[in-house]
């Protein structure tokens, strides 16, 4: 069931993303050699708190962690650790915010001292596909119009999008219907429509789109061992068009 959100919950969503936002601008600063995702998870922790907030996936289904932290050829859900970021690395950071118990979720990959062009391009790639999403995230659009933009974005660029993990509604829950894949044809799945919350989400690899589960029973990394990057915002379907709950004031 799609749970509709008014302007005031909308509002106080909003809230929730204005400090996940500021997380990440911090993030941003905190990156470089010689740093480990744990150092981050701590801090983001320690921030949250500090404003009455909370790491709305630590503890969920026994995840132990505020973050989900994932480097180089892992795709998602990667556990922050004590091994030091190096030279060149890629490193998505992950994490949903419950501010009074209303959530925002917002993933941002950064690339870690002196990145390759190649790095420099799946991060640029990543991140329009995103955009290019959330400009088809319109009242009387379907989900689809946001999934086939997406897909067609990145493999125009020689890329591929993973299948296997989707955005999703989002509001007092983490995961709320509808389900929201980037890759499939326009005209198809649910229509849009005012008051609906939703997580964009691409992830994005060099290699193929499938992928291997670790034993954690968590981080999923590529099957190929090649690179993958991630950025994601929360954002609102209005009257006005898609308002970026997560919004962190960055170039497009």
């Amino acid at each position: 069931m799609i749970i509709i959100k008014t302007s005031e919950e909308i509002g106080m969503m909003k809230k929730a993303g204005e400090i996940l936002a500021d997380v990440h601008r911090e993030i941003k600063k905190m990156i470089k050699p010689g740093i480990t995702t744990m150092e981050i998870d701590r801090f983001v922790e320690d921030y949250l708190a500090e404003r009455g907030a909370i790491a709305e996936q630590k503890g969920y289904q026994g995840y132990k962690y505020a973050t989900c932290a994932s480097v180089n050829d892992e795709i998602c859900h990667g556990f922050p650790n004590e091994e030091v970021l190096k030279d060149g690395d890629i490193v998505a950071i992950d994490m949903v915010v419950n501010l009074d118990g209303w959530l925002a979720d917002s993933a941002w990959s950064y690339g870690v001292g002196n990145i390759s062009d190649e790095v420099k391009k799946l991060m640029d790639v990543t991140r329009k596909s995103l955009y290019l999403g959330i400009e088809q995230a319109v009242v009387g659009n379907r989900i689809g119009d946001i999934s086939h933009v997406v897909q067609s974005y990145v493999e125009s660029n020689g890329f591929s999008v993973v299948r296997d993990f989707v955005g999703h509604g989002i509001g007092k829950s983490m995961h709320e219907d509808p389900q929201v894949p980037h890759y499939g044809s326009p005209g198809r799945g649910i229509r849009l429509s005012e008051g609906m919350v939703l997580t964009i989400e691409p992830m994005v690899n060099i290699g193929t789109y499938k992928l291997k589960i670790d034993d954690n029973e968590w981080t999923a990394r590529t099957l190929d061992g090649k690179l993958s990057a991630q950025y994601e915002h929360t954002i609102a379907i209005t009257s006005d068009g898609p308002v970026i709950i997560t919004d962190q004031g960055e170039d497009r």
